[in-house]
Order: C-alpha cells, then structure tokens, then sequence
C-alpha cells in the first residue's frame, strides 16, 4: 500500500500542478457584443471549449494599446496559431471604435484568423470591463478645427486568459515585452 501511495502521489502533485486558481467566474456572465464583422457575439458562451487570452484596448491609444496588440500577436505566433485558443481585443471606446474601425485596426497589425475585436453598445461594453475589472477614464478633451471632439483614455494595460469554461486563470500586465514567453509558458502547462 505504502508503494502504491508513493507512485500515486508524484502524478497528484504534478496534475494539481497544472490547474491554476481561479480569479473570477466569467462563465455565468453574458455580454452582448459585436466583433470586427458587426456579427453578434455573446461573449463569453460564444467562446466556450477554447481558451481566449484577451487585452483591452482602444484604436485610438496613443501608446501601451498597440504594444497590447502586439503582444496578443506574439503569443498566438509562438504557439504556433492553435485552434484552441481565441484571442480578443475588447475596446473600452466604443462610441469611436466600431466594427469597421476594429478591422481597420486589426489589418493594421496584420491579424485576422483565430483573433476577435469586440465592441458594441457602451451599456454592454462598460459592463464587461467592470467584470473584468479594467477601469478607464477620459484623462484629455479637446475640440478640433473641425468641431470634433477629441481625446484619451487612462486606461488598465492587461491581458488575461480564461480556461476552456470562461473562468480567468490567468493576468498579466498586457503591454510588457517579456508578457508573450510568460503567457506561453503558462498556456502550455494547462493546455
């Protein structure tokens, strides 16, 4: 018995291993939203059975947004484009960023398949990001020549990763450079 319990106990320790802690349940939340298609996704039921790393973004950032997206980029190269992983860009702006902006954006960095921008109605939006506890605020206004109303955002810099039932098991600072290898390698320890 005591050699049973000694084989046995290294593949518990190993497999415990490899389930991280929960942060939060998304999987009972449901947000109506709109990719970079005007298609309609119900995020997070639409996604469920993959894991999705998302970052929070806005197209017109003037800075970590852009370094977000490149990291998502990055992740979903080194893994080599996996079928089981979604990954999300969800704009905090969403009176400027519609689905057409969205997938201007999106061709500019260059991704399409296996990745989703979401936007949609503010009610909805700005329900999403306070469960994903990412806080935002006009920090600067301005008027242009024209009349248009200009300005940014403060914003979270985050990626995080839901599991493969919406549940967030992992966050990161989403606009560090090194934020990609880590982000694999955790992937690949639950995958």
């Amino acid at each position: 018995m005591k050699k049973l319990l000694l084989l046995i106990l290294p593949f518990f320790v190993f497999a415990c291993g490899n389930n991280p802690d929960v942060i939060d349940d998304m999987g009972d939340a449901e947000f109506q939203l709109l990719d970079q298609d005007s298609a309609a996704v119900t995020f997070p039921d639409d996604l469920q059975g993959k894991y999705v790393v998302m970052g929070f973004i806005y197209t017109n950032c003037p800075d970590i947004c852009s370094l977000i997206t490149q990291n998502l980029k990055k992740i979903q190269q080194d893994l080599n484009y996996p079928e089981d992983v979604e990954f999300v860009a969800a704009t905090f702006d969403p009176v400027r960023d519609t689905p057409s902006t969205l997938k201007n954006y999106a061709r500019s960095f260059g991704v399409d398949e296996g990745f989703t921008f979401l936007t949609g109605d503010s009610t909805q939006v700005f329900a999403l990001m306070d469960s994903a506890r990412v806080r935002s605020q006009v920090s600067m206004t301005t008027e242009t020549e024209d009349g248009r109303e200009l300005y940014f955002i403060n914003h979270s810099d985050k990626i995080m990763v839901l599991d493969k039932e919406s549940r967030v098991i992992f966050e990161y600072g989403g606009s560090q450079k090194v934020i990609p290898s880590i982000v694999v390698e955790d992937l690949n320890k639950v995958r």
